[in-house]
């Protein structure tokens, strides 16, 4: 297991628990000491799904490995690998970050390996997942000392959008061909299948799982495990956990093999927040709030899927605002909100649900400061363990 070590220049303020029960209070009792924008991750909020994945592994026996694409912020690792079993990436990078600073099983995926990729790989990886019969005949003898994975595309998946569907037409992720995984069958050890995206409904993933248990059955009792990805929402409020547990154990029993899930969104849904503040006021059809943040680089997924970002408001009221991120790029739009009172520069705004694919996604158009990251642990201190400056910027350029 990788060893952690708290990043340089961390701060460390002691609150008081009764003061910090809203996200508006921690932005106030710290506004001289925590300079907007900043991603606020709260351990509390985080360890509510980590118990439900704690709870899906002792009753089902699927084992949970966190999806870095997702989260890679590792200064809430040591919180995590309590709960889950390691991680899972689609990158180099990715992989030896887990492997560093996560620790457990490290398993690495990618679409399209290098050589020199394996050849890393595989003297810290505990699976390697290849993504085409191709890439697997050409790095098998590299990685033969690992357990190797390869992704299947079974033609069916769970997705609202074209842009995160596996199963699109022309699809490049995964082997369509079952008659071709069967001819390497001998050579792998497990199956990946990546089909889901925001699934929520139960009754769908069973669907999928019936599908795959039905077209890849006679595989799967060849391999040792299956891998059937992110993007279930078992962690949501309301969700039948149980009922996904026995679906889980009842799936593994008749093919034989260890299960995994690769929760990302599910592991830190609802544990962030985003906090931001109002820069300017606008009155062009109708009243425009500018923030010191930007959806292009700080939200990026609200843009690609054109989801207006949820705001934490104490009540609902009658002073519309919309929110306006601070590129020059047009539609840098958060949404449309109805505030309990009239905003002024200098009043906060605060995006919740804001830990998935949120850092690992920053980036520095238009030069846009980019959002600290800050940690309420569990005994609500709050820390802050990372900022940005200038000479980010400037040495991320050349």
């Amino acid at each position: 297991m990788g060893t952690f070590e708290a990043p340089r220049g961390v701060q460390s303020f002691t609150e008081n628990a009764a003061m910090t029960e809203t996200v508006h209070e921690i932005a106030r009792q710290n506004r001289s000491r925590l300079r907007t924008p900043y991603y606020l991750l709260d351990e509390s909020r985080l360890l509510k799904n980590l118990e439900k994945i704690k709870h899906v592994r002792e009753r089902s026996g699927a084992k949970s490995v966190l999806a870095l694409k997702c989260f890679s912020t590792w200064s809430v690792f040591p919180l995590m690998r309590r709960y889950m079993d390691g991680t899972t990436s689609s990158s180099l990078y990715e992989a030896k970050l887990g492997h560093e600073r996560f620790g457990g099983e490290t398993q690495a995926y990618s679409v399209a390996f290098s050589e020199s990729d394996v050849r890393e790989a595989r003297t810290f990886a505990s699976k390697i997942i290849f993504n085409s019969i191709s890439q697997l005949e050409r790095f098998h003898d590299i990685a033969k000392d690992v357990s190797i994975g390869l992704r299947a595309n079974p033609g069916v998946s769970h997705s609202h959008y074209d842009l995160a569907d596996p199963a699109r037409k022309g699809s490049r992720l995964g082997v369509p061909d079952k008659a071709a995984i069967e001819r390497v069958a001998d050579r792998i050890s497990g199956l990946m299948f990546h089909v889901n995206c925001e699934n929520a409904s139960l009754p769908d993933l069973s669907r999928i799982l019936d599908h795959i248990g039905r077209e890849y059955g006679a595989l799967l009792r060849k391999m040792e495990w299956v891998s059937l990805g992110g993007g279930i929402a078992f962690t949501d409020e309301g969700y039948p956990l149980d009922d996904f547990c026995d679906r889980l154990r009842i799936f593994a029993a008749e093919h034989g093999v260890q299960v995994y899930l690769e929760p990302g969104d599910a592991s830190v849904t609802m544990a962030g927040y985003l906090v931001t503040q109002v820069q300017d006021i606008l009155e062009h059809d109708g009243s425009i709030a500018i923030i010191n943040a930007a959806v292009e680089t700080h939200m990026l997924d609200n843009l690609i899927y054109r989801e207006d970002a949820t705001v934490v408001l104490p009540k609902g009221g009658s002073s519309r605002y919309t929110v306006a991120g601070n590129t020059c790029l047009a539609g840098d739009v958060w949404g449309t909100y109805d505030f309990p009172d009239k905003l002024a520069v200098g009043d906060f705004v605060i995006f919740d649900n804001a830990a998935r694919y949120t850092m690992v996604k920053m980036n520095w158009f238009n030069g846009v400061q980019m959002p600290s990251i800050v940690v309420r642990r569990l005994d609500g201190r709050i820390e802050l363990v990372r900022e940005f400056a200038y000479d980010d910027f400037r040495s991320s350029l050349s």
